[in-house]
């Protein structure tokens, strides 16, 4: 992955979440829009994130639902969710 210099890019970043412990799709509201999904190892939350400033805030709620961070990943928007245990 190449990185971008700050404001060289104007389409929000695609990201995949993946956190230990269960959340149902209601959390979608709390986590930005992003797709709530239940996998065999947890949760993944999944999709656009506007900037790094809004990826730390994400990350931030993570942390006070209180669920251990298995991964973040940046995908591309069409890109199926990877199933548990796959590295990208």
């Amino acid at each position: 992955m190449t990185p971008t210099p700050a404001g060289q890019h104007d389409e929000p970043r695609w990201y995949e979440i993946r956190v230990q412990g269960r959340l149902d799709a209601r959390w979608a509201a709390w986590f930005d829009g992003l797709s709530v999904l239940a996998t065999d190892d947890g949760t993944t939350l999944r999709g656009p994130v506007a900037d790094q400033a809004a990826l730390h805030g994400v990350l931030q709620r993570v942390r006070d639902v209180g669920l251990p961070l298995l991964s973040v990943t940046q995908v591309e928007p069409g890109q199926p969710a990877a199933p548990a245990g796959e590295p990208r």
